[in-house]
């Protein structure tokens, strides 16, 4: 995988590389879907939730520049395969995950990988996590229609955040950098995740078909 897709690609970050040679990608998938572990594209995890793309994961993970000392915010835990890349290159992770099944299935793998500098919160991830803030770097791994004011908030001065936006079907994953004051935004290409849903995202009814 990092040798065909990951190193290709451009991904030069050796950091990130020996994180994502480290990380046994199959302990997240579905059983059935273990042969698939190390393809290049995302598989489902239940309650209409992905696992990304590997060279997804990379990318992002390379984007925020982690250096070992940073306290990462991730919003959307998922699988659990991207907070474990995080959790080798930062100091600490705060994960929220709004799915109670999705998230705790994440924590017995955390646990049994013995990974202690990995906190979940569930509940809305638009909020951030206004008590833990500010943040060096930010991680959404899902598709928001615009960046949450709350979130750059809880961003702090240097820090960097990695966000898909945009509409439904299509996003543009999006670098953004805090610095002095201001909110430098950097475009990495086209993507395509599941939605942010919350307070400052995609409402839950509108993506149910109920408005």
């Amino acid at each position: 995988m990092v040798e065909s897709q990951i190193i290709p690609r451009g991904i030069r970050d050796e950091r990130v590389i020996d994180a994502m040679l480290t990380v046994p990608r199959e302990r997240f998938v579905e059983e059935g879907l273990k042969e698939q572990a190390y393809s290049d594209y995302p598989l489902p995890i239940g309650e209409g939730q992905t696992i990304s793309q590997p060279y997804i994961v990379a990318l992002m993970t390379e984007s925020l520049a982690l250096e070992g000392h940073e306290r990462v915010l991730e919003i959307g835990t998922g699988s659990g395969y991207q907070t474990s890349i995080l959790a080798l290159l930062a100091e600490k992770v705060y994960s929220i995950e709004r799915i109670t099944a999705i998230a705790s299935r994440a924590r017995k793998l955390f646990d049994e990988a013995h990974c202690s500098n990995v906190v979940i919160r569930i509940g809305d991830g638009t909020d951030g996590w206004p008590e833990e803030a500010p943040f060096e770097a930010i991680i959404v791994t899902a598709a928001s229609p615009e960046v949450p004011d709350t979130l750059l908030k809880q961003l702090s001065e240097g820090g960097r955040m990695v966000i898909p936006v945009g509409s439904e079907f299509e996003q543009t994953l999006l670098k953004v950098t805090r610095r002095g004051g201001r909110f430098i935004k950097e475009s990495m290409g086209g993507c395509r995740f599941v939605k942010l849903i919350g307070r400052h995202g995609w409402s839950a009814n509108k993506v149910e078909g109920q408005n």
